[in-house]
């Protein structure tokens, strides 16, 4: 599909025009949507693993409350969504992999001090990693950034007030309505799966999710990304769970558990392999521009320091970057002292030089294999969108490279397989420094999209870099807490801390649990290797096809093909069918508008313009109901308290689900075909 004109570099406030960005009512306005919205994603991130982009819902509510207010305006607006998705991206990054050490019962509680400051470290890290990644990724024809389109649409549209506004307003109350009726009332499937066995030989099926944010966004992305994605679900998927199931056998039980069984244990990993072998490819394509961006980065620091920083394009200045490098070296201190608490404990008994050359190869490591890691990170938020982007994996490769090194670093001075005890010890120590690298990581994924939206808007690049860093730092305050309190109501990871608790109000933390289990496979030698190998393989194939077909006109992104293999289904073909139908959306348009006249050309750039911000729209409600449902979720300690049928309305929800996911391509087909 086309690029649209949206994405293009021209700003809706000119470079030139001089806004208030940074005020007192911003900056309250987004401490207290920070701590919200990351006290409601904490939940949702340890309860089902996942979490909702706060950036959408940062905006809505910033537009409603700012408009109180005689003075206001877009950038503020854009500030506001700025910081409180960062903060909220903070939470994702940790909650996502700290609860490991729970579930290890390395720690019995959250330490505040530790977590505060991994927190702080990983985060600002994230931020620091942003900058100079913003011009080269942003410079990405490929990359769409659905959800930094979609924020940089909703603003426009709230300031206009014209055109596009009825699509955005209608698309997201849609969104949020088929949200409420399906996580909330539960009246409205929100995935199908059918899964069958062959005698005792194998299991195949298939699987669908209907969420409108992921449908919308896959619409964003365009077929390439789900064409790619969609040989991942293949491989992984249609072939992958029959092959597996006809090797391991089959066991007694539910076919759809068996296959969730085996995408758990086995193609997951194939993914990760994927991932790993595809990041590392998609790292060295970026090189050259990540290079660049960096020279330009130095160049405009010399540049400013020989005139003045007000001589450079408003909408194109970063934090200078020499102060980014001292901010970076200033971290280095707080995050020796906390590796070197860990290296130092009387369970490793490590010598003062061992502890020493840990300490500086985890520092390389965060920094180098972090910005490796979030560079890629941030491709991703650009390819499929944050929400989609499966950083779980890239922190499960990022783990399994340090869990190595710690390994081989300590296997000439500890017995792991008569040390239980000490076995322990370094898969915690490998999950604290991952765990600084997964809130980089997250924190560089959400505020790519939030870079992209001030593009859109024209806002100053290092007022939002800089409202970032105020996101983090108040988002790491509340996160030890927020993590205590929720692991003494329900328990984490089938660890409670008194007896005599509820099992079914656990929180399960998924994505933790896959962190401890591979943590612990690395030092046990229990690790599925040989599907990891298979993923790498798989993803070497990718590459070659992608090589070839791009001599074509065509591309068939690697890590999109992970990314089909290591998500679920009702993940993956949400956003499949999404592309796949921008692709015979965009063909019916042309077909209606075939002649190269101004009227025609008028008429495709409409449409298309209508049938984005509509998508947009219903990504922004779907999102922001993801949020309000997280409320009384946490109060009732149930995702199951606005649940209106019983279990045998089921097949009517199903039906609904496929009608209502036809309804939505419709509307989109009428809003691309509409010239006026």
């Amino acid at each position: 599909m086309t690029k649209p004109a949206e994405t293009s570099n021209t700003a809706f406030i000119p470079a030139a025009q001089i806004l208030p960005e940074i005020t007192c009512k911003a900056v309250v306005l987004s401490i207290i949507l920070a701590v919200i919205l990351a006290a409601a994603n904490a939940y949702l991130g340890l309860k089902v693993g996942t979490t909702i982009s706060a950036s959408i819902p940062a905006a809505i509510i910033s537009m409603g409350v700012l408009r109180l207010f005689r003075q206001s305006n877009i950038l503020e607006n854009n500030i506001v969504q700025t910081a409180a998705s960062s903060g909220e991206a903070l939470v994702a990054g940790i909650a996502y992999i700290l609860p490991a050490l729970i579930i290890l019962q390395y720690w019995e509680n959250f330490h505040y001090w530790e977590s505060l400051l991994i927190a702080i470290i990983g985060g600002l890290l994230g931020v620091i990693f942003s900058v100079p990644l913003r011009r080269v990724l942003l410079s990405q024809t490929i990359l769409r950034f659905p959800e930094g389109t979609a924020i940089g649409h909703v603003l426009k549209a709230s300031t206009e007030n014209k055109g596009g506004l009825k699509y955005l307003v209608s698309g997201g109350l849609v969104g949020g309505l088929i949200s409420l009726f399906q996580g909330g009332f539960q009246l409205i499937a929100d995935s199908i799966e059918v899964w069958f066995k062959a005698g005792n030989s194998f299991i195949y099926g298939v699987g669908c999710g209907f969420e409108p944010a992921l449908l919308a966004a896959g619409y964003i992305t365009g077929v390439n990304v789900a064409v790619s994605t969609l040989v991942g679900v293949i491989l992984g998927w249609i072939i992958g769970v029959p092959v597996l199931t006809y090797l391991n056998g089959v066991p007694i039980g539910e076919a759809s558990d068996t296959a969730l069984a085996m995408w758990n244990s086995h193609i997951r990993y194939i993914g990760v392999g994927t991932m790993l072998v595809g990041g590392i490819w998609t790292l060295f394509t970026l090189v050259k521009p990540i290079i660049e961006g960096l020279r330009a980065s130095f160049a405009t620091m010399k540049s400013s320091q020989k005139t003045n920083f007000s001589a450079i394009l408003r909408t194109e200045r970063d934090l200078p970057i020499k102060y980014v490098l001292i901010a970076m070296l200033v971290l280095f201190i707080p995050l020796a002292i906390l590796i070197q608490h860990y290296t130092g404990s009387a369970i490793l008994q490590l010598s003062l030089s061992m502890q020493i050359i840990t300490i500086l190869i985890a520092l390389a490591f965060i920094v180098f294999v972090g910005f490796a890691i979030s560079a890629v990170s941030g491709y991703f938020a650009g390819l499929v969108g944050s929400t989609n982007s499966p950083g779980s994996g890239l922190m499960l490769s990022a783990l399994l490279v340090i869990s190595l090194i710690i390994l081989i670093l300590f296997g000439h001075f500890i017995h792991f397989a008569s040390r239980p005890d000490q076995r322990l010890a370094a898969a915690g120590l490998a999950i604290i420094i991952t765990t600084v690298i997964a809130a980089a990581n997250v924190v560089t994924n959400e505020t790519i999209q939030d870079l992209k939206a001030g593009q859109i808007v024209g806002a100053t690049p290092w007022k939002q870099q800089f409202m970032m860093m105020i996101g983090v730092v108040v988002a790491a305050f509340v996160i030890p807490p927020i993590l205590q309190l929720l692991f003494n109501a329900y328990g984490i990871g089938g660890v409670f801390p008194r007896a005599g608790m509820d099992p079914s109000q656990m929180l399960a933390a998924p994505q933790a649990g896959l962190m401890a289990a591979l943590a612990q496979g690395v030092f046990t030698d229990n690790l599925p290797w040989n599907m990891i190998i298979t993923g790498a393989i798989v993803a070497i194939f990718s590459i070659i096809i992608d090589h070839l077909l791009r001599k074509k006109g065509a591309s068939l992104p690697v890590l999109a093909v992970g990314l089909g293999i290591y998500l679920p289904l009702d993940a993956s073909l949400p956003l499949i069918i999404g592309g796949i139908a921008s692709y015979f959306i965009e063909r019916a348009v042309y077909r209606k508008h075939p002649s190269n006249s101004e009227a025609d050309q008028q008429a495709i750039k409409y449409g298309r313009q209508n049938s984005l911000i509509l998508a947009c729209g219903i990504v922004a409600g779907s999102a922001l109901m993801g949020v309000i449902l997280a409320i009384p979720f946490a109060i009732a300690q149930s995702t199951d308290v606005l649940k209106l049928a019983s279990d045998h309305f089921a097949p009517f929800a199903d039906g609904i689900a496929i009608i209502v996911t036809m309804g939505l391509l419709i509307w989109l087909h009428r809003a691309a075909c509409k010239s006026n």
